[in-house]
């Protein structure tokens, strides 16, 4: 996702609320509950798998990587957990959080979530958080924002 932020095309992120609330009414919920991940203003720094070489930080996102095998290259590739913040090359401005349930994702939403429709949102949710996941509809954190230095 990394690739679709840097290209202006993933402008919006969900994140499971931990633990869920029994009940909740978003703005209610809003108002008594910091989303931990900021606020608008706030700013994050972007993580992706990166390599370090000699002329400096490599990013596997970049284009030029695109049909490169993991053997095809002398880069050791490090997850994107392990990217220290120097190495970020994207900083982004959180613009608006607000709260919703996993499933009321629209069409504009995915979108903005970086995948042509919400068929391809929930694809990629499933392979990383299980289908049961889904089914489950938690609450989420919908953090909008924009890039403010890439």
């Amino acid at each position: 996702m990394a690739r679709a932020i840097h290209e202006n095309r993933k402008t919006m992120t969900r994140r499971v609320i931990k633990p869920q609330p029994l009940d909740i009414h978003g703005s209610a919920f809003m108002k008594t509950t910091k989303c931990p991940y900021g606020q608008p203003g706030d700013r994050l720094w972007v993580r992706e798998t990166f390599a370090e070489s000699r002329s400096g930080v490599i990013y596997r996102a970049a284009p030029m990587f695109d049909d490169c095998e993991e053997g095809d290259v002398s880069w050791k590739w490090k997850p994107s957990i392990h990217m220290p913040r120097w190495a970020s090359r994207i900083t982004l401005e959180i613009t608006a959080v607000r709260v919703e349930r996993l499933q009321d994702i629209s069409e504009e939403d995915a979108k903005r979530e970086g995948f042509p429709d919400v068929v391809h949102f929930y694809e990629l949710w499933t392979i990383l958080n299980g289908k049961e996941s889904w089914r489950a509809n938690p609450w989420v954190w919908v953090v909008e924002f924009k890039v403010a230095q890439a």
